[in-house]
């Protein structure tokens, strides 16, 4: 059943208010994931990088077979022939065509297209699979469907290992294994959809055009059509992954588990850098050498920094901040709070014992 234009502008009426708010807000929140997760955008791992080559080559061999010289030939088309042309002017035209003469898979079409059915099937299954099936009958057109399930389920098979190979865990690593059961679902849901189509064409329709320009090509638009929508649907895994692998977008919050140890591994990292820095300190205070160096250091950084804040203009800004810009009650007030809480761990009785 056809959807007229105007159906389809009133469902977008009605549903449109409903859905572009929504559509908007979740855009905004996958840009903003990034932020309120405190994930910063990173580049492109090398093994996504290797998962969007293979997908890259995998799209772009689709679309490559989509050009007429990899598309099996079309005699009617090739010979400008209506349905109804009989089968010898039909093959006369096609050996003119033909420097080397007729092939042999032109002699074994040539005895299956002989009636209008045949012909009609013609272009509902393509010539492979009307002049090499032993065991299909026009009058049963099934026949020929169960035939050319293998090579219409074929492209299918072929992308979805590669969408299994990348979205393998041994191969791309974790930021794409969450994307396996989606993109295994629309591989299959495609594969359905294809063969459904194709089952239920209705190839009969075929026989009310009297002219070339009038004939459903269908086979040949079904290649076309099956090819693109594979390598479109590579190709949006391929941004998938390129969104989620740099954290662009579907963002996956951490674990409880998964923040804890982070925070665990940060401490113990601050711990062993103090720990360095006590015995580094331990060790310039027991050498005489190192201790008369940071002596001297602080000696002459003491003595620089009094002739500095000697000069006017030092002396006029440390004023004038200290009278307009800086509150010392409040600056004293943190101070004293801050050495309280350090200290406080370290008193006994009233007394700081270290």
């Amino acid at each position: 059943m056809a959807i007229s234009w105007g159906t389809i502008k009133s469902l977008l009426l009605f549903f449109g208010p409903i859905l572009l708010p929504k559509a908007i807000s979740y855009y905004r929140s996958v840009r903003a994931a990034p932020q309120v997760y405190g994930v910063s955008i990173r580049p492109t791992p090398p093994h996504v990088s290797r998962a969007l080559t293979i997908l890259f080559i995998v799209a772009a061999s689709f679309l490559v077979y989509t050009l007429p010289p990899f598309s099996p030939e079309n005699i009617f088309n090739r010979t400008s022939s209506r349905l109804q042309i009989p089968t010898d002017v039909l093959f006369t035209r096609l050996l003119a065509l033909r420097p080397g003469g007729l092939t042999s898979f032109d002699n074994v079409l040539r005895t299956k297209i002989s009636s209008l059915e045949s012909r009609l099937l013609y272009f509902q299954f393509g010539p492979e699979v009307l002049a090499n099936c032993q065991f299909c009958t026009a009058e049963d057109p099934s026949t020929y469907l169960y035939y050319f399930l293998p090579a219409l389920l074929a492209p299918h098979l072929f992308n979805l290992v590669a969408l299994a190979l990348v979205t393998s865990g041994l191969f791309t690593g974790p930021e794409a294994t969450g994307w396996r059961t989606p993109a295994t679902l629309a591989a299959v849901a495609l594969a359905f959809l294809d063969v459904y189509i194709v089952a239920t064409f209705k190839h009969g329709d075929n026989a009310r055009a009297t002219r070339l320009e009038d004939i459903n090509t269908f086979f040949w638009k079904m290649r076309v059509y099956r090819l693109i929508s594979l390598a479109a649907l590579d190709g949006l895994l391929g941004w998938l992954l390129y969104l989620s692998s740099t954290n662009r977008a579907f963002i996956t919050p951490p674990s409880t588990a998964s923040r804890i140890e982070t925070s665990n591994r940060i401490l113990d990292v601050a711990r062993s850098k103090m720990s360095a820095i006590a015995i580094l300190k331990n060790t310039i205070s027991r050498n005489e050498a190192l201790r008369e160096k940071v002596n001297g250091y602080w000696v002459h950084e003491g003595r620089l920094m009094g002739e500095i804040m000697e000069e006017r203009e030092v002396l006029e800004g440390v004023q004038n901040a200290l009278e307009n810009r800086i509150d010392m009650a409040t600056i004293q007030g943190d101070a004293e709070a801050y050495a309280r809480n350090v200290m406080e761990p370290f008193e006994v009785g009233g007394e700081i014992r270290i």
